[in-house]
């Protein structure tokens, strides 16, 4: 019985980590182009 907890606790771990690399791509390609834009204009001035 203590194996099939694991095995569903792994699961549930996956899960999260796979819902958090969704909102990190989503949120990267929402903002990269706005993130792009604020580095090259940081750049000229350095």
């Amino acid at each position: 019985m203590k194996r099939e907890n694991g095995g569903q606790g792994l699961v549930e771990y996956a899960l999260i980590m796979l819902l958090v690399a969704l909102a990190v791509i989503v949120i990267l390609a929402l903002l990269g182009p706005t993130i792009g834009s604020l580095f090259s204009n940081i750049i000229p001035l350095i």
